[in-house]
């Protein structure tokens, strides 16, 4: 080869050489362009229109409302089913870790897929071989169901495309009835439709994740090291209340039998914590079994117990009585004369519920008797606008710090609204208007040196990763003074004595208080019904160092149709209330107060 050959062939060497290089340059380029500047859009795109991604649903799992003790009131579980395609039974394409192709056989498969659901793998294939031989054209066949979450996933992981895999997602309520006011019940797209299972969904929801893997381009190979949840699930909280669901089941077993003997239309019990103002019991009879919502009447869906308004009437006298104590305008000894029905200077007309002839009774024999004409001359002490704020203090028309769902605020008008019959009529608790909640709450700041303490439901709630969080509560307010408290009880243990219930609500052992109350039933024409009335009961004990309310109401009795009817449950009710809780009995002697002045 000559010089000029040489340098020739050397000059095309150069030219391809540098040819060669701008080609690599700009296939670099391009691979750095795809991997990484557009590989986020690149692979967004692929999964949109292509095999490119697979996925499968990691449904994440309602939380669980339990009692004060841990029982749980509601709970949640998710079931998996596995089924095989038999049409789709065959070899399956691989590719192993090194991303080299080989190919794993149907036996082999159904040997893996038998070792994660307890089978052997010829039992696997004969479920798939048995739907072929009864039809030919069959595309679906049940392996296994009721499988666990880890079962599921291991399942998932196998990347078969003959398994079709499926999801139920279930809610029971082992104790039933028991609370099943209170806890409500979820419809059957998994919506909170009533109770704590509405009220506190936002403790209790769960989110479902998702599994999700890479296949190979043709969609038919899964590649490995590529499996990834995203979002991963997240399964809601645990919500507890305050309730005690044994001592609720026997108050709900002993309110039915009690209903049923009274012939009322339903009825009632909270039992409150006095020192904290937890509500350790709320029943209704008739009630609902969650498990089984359309079994009950749509009105028994709910909590009467919380939602029912009334009026006070008798209970509420106890209330009266406080604000003059406090007020400093009577003491438990002041006299007043009453007889039974009586016409005031100003037109209104006032009866008591027994004819009496004029009694000179002191404040204590007043409310022993229950005596609406001299409470009224009573309240009469003080001004009306007097009388209304500390009906406001004791939470008329306040509603509660427990928010249930249409839960009523209550009733009551402003004092200088008040006509004539009003004026009087408040003294003996008409003319308001009253949750049982409200009634309980305004006995428990009597039974707590004055001290009110919000009535609440929930003792917090647990989110899946541990935080608790309590709930938000008004603060503790003193309303009455502590001499008033003390002065209170003494009056409420001389009506449980010397009252027409003593002997039908004592409770050997223990000094307790009670008031009774009794009011007429709305008849839905803008007057009342005939005959029959709300009744209710309401207690404390132990009186020397209170520790808890009881109270039980009613709805329309026609056995016996006073607040009488509710004596023997308002005697069952507290001495188990008592028993369960181990409250040590009354050491210190009763010492009466005269119910007449001298």
């Amino acid at each position: 080869m000559t010089k000029a050959e040489t340098r020739s062939a050397r000059r095309r060497s150069g030219i391809a050489a540098v040819v060669v290089l701008a080609i690599l340059a700009v296939f670099a380029v391009r691979l750095f362009d795809i991997q990484v500047v557009n590989a986020d859009s690149l692979r967004a795109d692929a999964e949109k229109h292509g095999n490119f991604t697979a996925s499968a649903v990691l449904p994440g799992i309602r939380g669980s409302i339990i009692d004060s003790e841990g029982t749980v009131l509601a709970a949640s579980s998710v079931a998996y089913d596995a089924a095989l395609d038999p049409a789709l039974v065959d070899e399956v394409d691989r590719i192993d870790d090194a991303g080299n192709k080989y190919v794993e056989s149907w036996g082999r498969l159904a040997e893996r897929i038998g070792a994660i659901i307890d089978m052997s793998g010829a039992e696997v294939e004969k479920v798939a071989s048995d739907a072929l031989e009864a039809n030919p054209d069959s595309r679906y066949a049940v392996l296994k169901k009721g499988l666990s979450t880890e079962q599921y996933r291991a399942l998932v992981d196998l990347d078969a495309p003959m398994l079709a895999l499926s999801s139920e997602k279930t809610r029971t309520y082992p104790n039933g009835a028991v609370g099943g006011n209170l806890v409500g019940f979820l419809d059957a797209s998994e919506t909170p439709q009533e109770g704590y299972e509405q009220l506190g969904n936002a403790c209790l929801e769960s989110t479902d994740g998702r599994l999700s893997y890479q296949r190979s381009g043709d969609g038919g190979v899964k590649i490995p090291g590529t499996t990834k949840e995203d979002p991963a699930p997240h399964d809601g909280g645990t919500l507890q209340l305050t309730i005690d669901s044994d001592l609720s089941w026997y108050l709900l077993q002993m309110l039915k039998e009690e209903v049923e003997t009274q012939k009322a239309q339903a009825g009632s019990i909270m039992v409150v914590d006095v020192k904290t103002g937890e509500i350790k019991s709320a029943v209704d009879y008739p009630t609902l079994d969650p498990n089984d919502p359309a079994a009950s009447d749509p009105e028994d869906r709910g909590a009467p117990v919380l939602r029912r308004l009334f009026e006070p009437g008798s209970t509420f006298k106890a209330v009266t009585i406080a604000t003059l104590l406090d007020a400093g305008a009577v003491t438990p000894l002041t006299a007043v004369e009453a007889s039974s029905n009586e016409t005031f200077p100003n037109g209104a007309q006032v009866g008591d519920s027994f004819a009496h002839p004029t009694y000179r009774y002191t404040v204590a024999g007043a409310l022993i008797d229950s005596s609406n004409v001299a409470l009224s001359k009573l309240g009469e002490l003080v001004p009306d606008q007097t009388r209304y704020e500390y009906l406001k203090k004791f939470g008329v028309g306040e509603g509660s710090a427990i928010g249930y769902s249409y839960e009523p605020e209550g009733v009551i008008h402003p004092a200088d609204t008040w006509d004539n019959q009003t004026h009087y009529a408040t003294s003996f608790g008409q003319g308001i208007a009253v949750t049982m909640q409200q009634v309980v709450g305004a006995y428990q700041a009597i039974a707590n040196g004055g001290v009110k303490k919000p009535l609440h439901l929930v003792e917090g709630c647990t989110s899946a990763d541990g935080q608790v969080t309590a709930p938000t509560l008004p603060a503790d307010e003193q309303i009455i003074s502590e001499e008033t408290s003390e002065q209170m009880l003494d009056l409420l243990e001389n009506v449980a004595v010397q009252g027409t219930n003593a002997d039908a609500i004592e409770i050997p052992g223990y000094r307790i208080g009670i008031k009774t109350g009794t009011a007429q039933v709305a008849n839905g024409q803008g007057g009342y019904k005939s005959g029959v009335y709300f009744t209710s009961m309401i207690g404390v004990a132990p009186i020397e160092d209170p520790q808890y309310i009881v109270m039980v109401s009613l709805d329309q009795p026609r056995r016996v149709t006073s607040s009488a009817a509710n004596a023997p449950a308002f005697q069952k009710a507290m001495t188990h209330v008592l028993q369960y809780y181990r409250v040590p009995p009354s050491t210190e002697p009763f010492e009466p107060l005269p119910k007449f002045a001298e």
